[in-house]
């Protein structure tokens, strides 16, 4: 729970706007061992550091796919082509190109292709290794391992993308390319540029066609940090209590089973409800879309 302190001035004036919403992770520690811990509590005696532990976890847990702690950047692509995973990454929601009117293009995962290590041979495809008997890979000057062949070969073409969406239908052309593209992968047919997440090396890598182009990331991350700095939207805080409780219970080899099933049914009901709270669905949005369900899908 939040209180509203301060004036209306302080608050305008202020760097917390919308902080209201949420709730500090370490206020739902303190309020938890206050509702939960104690004589004749649920939970008898435990360590502070045990619920943190746990409401750690269970706001990792939720930031996946219940708060859905979605973060952004804006990153001009470099002539290299490649992006480094932001510090905090732990998924990606998708990747987009923005165009001079602020439309966002879609940009999607190729699956045909890797950045594999560039292993160092000899002229006779032996493999060479450094003193301490480890493989050499391929460096350049300054010493940086160099990317792969075969992703060399991708990021230099760009043949494999669709580059005849601006034909019309009374064109001429249009009619001597009619059923060259049935049985097309699906990812090869659109002009908005491909993507590879190397995980390895923390790397997001291109297609030829982006360079110089404004690329959005959205990515999913797990919202931790200090007790203090980790937030939790209030439409989940019974959640918290609910998942915190039953993964302690869980946990306690003299807990009747009764009680642990008790708390986990409770835990994965307000989980649901939070979603659904949090999904802030509106009646004219939905009206919205389905007025436009009749029209042509467009890329």
């Amino acid at each position: 729970m939040g209180l509203l302190t301060g004036t209306d001035q302080q608050y305008y004036e202020g760097d917390d706007l919308g902080n209201y919403q949420f709730t500090s992770l370490e206020d739902i520690i303190n309020q938890f061992i206050i509702a939960y811990v104690g004589e004749g509590k649920i939970i008898s005696k435990i360590k502070r550091t045990d619920v943190a532990f746990h409401a750690q976890r269970a706001l990792q847990e939720f930031s996946f796919d219940t708060f859905k702690s979605i973060k952004s950047q804006e990153i001009t692509l470099p002539p290299s082509l490649t992006i480094a995973l932001p510090r905090d990454y732990v998924n990606y929601v998708k990747f987009t190109w923005s165009d001079n009117a602020g439309i966002e293009h879609v940009i999607y995962p190729i699956a045909k292709t890797s950045n594999p290590t560039n292993v160092l041979q000899n002229s006779s495809g032996v493999y060479q290794f450094d003193g301490s008997g480890n493989l050499k890979v391929n460096e350049d000057a300054s010493g940086n391992p160099i990317d792969s062949q075969t992703w060399d070969n991708y990021k230099s073409v760009n043949s494999h993308e669709n580059s005849q969406s601006n034909l019309d239908y009374d064109q001429d052309l249009w009619n001597y390319n009619v059923g060259q593209r049935y049985g097309l992968d699906p990812q090869f047919a659109q002009i908005n540029g491909s993507f590879y997440i190397d995980e390895l090396k923390g790397l997001i890598h291109f297609s030829s066609g982006l360079v110089g182009e404004t690329i959005l990331i959205k990515y999913i991350s797990d919202s931790l940090g200090t007790d203090a700095e980790m937030k939790v939207h209030k439409m989940a805080e019974e959640a918290m209590y609910n998942q915190i409780a039953y993964a302690i219970l869980s946990t306690r080899s003299n807990v009747p089973e009764g009680i642990v099933y008790r708390f986990q049914k409770a835990a994965r009901a307000t989980k649901r409800n939070a979603k659904l709270r949090l999904s802030n669905i509106k009646l004219e949005e939905i009206t919205q879309i389905l007025r436009g369900k009749s029209k042509q899908i467009k890329h």
